[in-house]
């Protein structure tokens, strides 16, 4: 169950007993990294609960925090249902890339399909941060370029960091 507060007209914010959330556990694992986390296809919501069983079964994470979920438009491509969003922190001792990949399977194994940029899409995972490392190849750039322009990553994070 889900309980709904409007922020606004576009913007309404959703919580339930997995988001947010904060571990009472101790990691072990050597990097802290926030990723951004976001869908619109299906029952988002639900999928986002999946999600979070599935990171919990890991040992190859340990999941630390969650943020409440933020209902909110597309941006880009806006013929397309409301996104819901939120932030979750992990540890890992993956290095960033192998963790990047690790984020990639996560993705298809719950039906991410990869058409055109901003497309609608049942997961997207995106690292925000990755233990204070500036990274930028051809295929990973850390900090996340667009994070500090997009609600959809800085309104959840605010309230992650409270």
């Amino acid at each position: 169950m889900y309980l709904k507060r409007k922020l606004n007209e576009r913007l309404s914010i959703f919580s339930s007993m997995r988001y947010p959330f904060v571990s009472k556990s101790k990691s072990t694992h050597r990097y802290e990294t926030f990723v951004g986390v976001g869908g619109n296809v299906g029952d988002v919501r639900r999928r986002f609960e999946h999600l979070f069983f599935e990171i919990q079964r890991d040992k190859r994470v340990s999941l630390v925090k969650t943020s409440f979920i933020l209902k909110n438009p597309p941006f880009g491509y806006t013929k397309q249902d409301d996104f819901f969003n939120t932030v979750i922190v992990l540890k890992t001792s993956m290095q960033a890339k192998s963790f990047l990949r690790y984020l990639l399977r996560l993705e298809k194994k719950f039906g991410r399909r990869r058409s055109f940029a901003n497309a609608p899409r049942t997961l997207d995972l995106d690292i925000i941060f990755f233990d204070n490392r500036k990274i930028d190849t051809k295929d990973l750039t850390i900090p996340h370029p667009f994070y500090a322009q997009r609600e959809s990553v800085m309104i959840p994070l605010a309230g992650i960091c409270l």
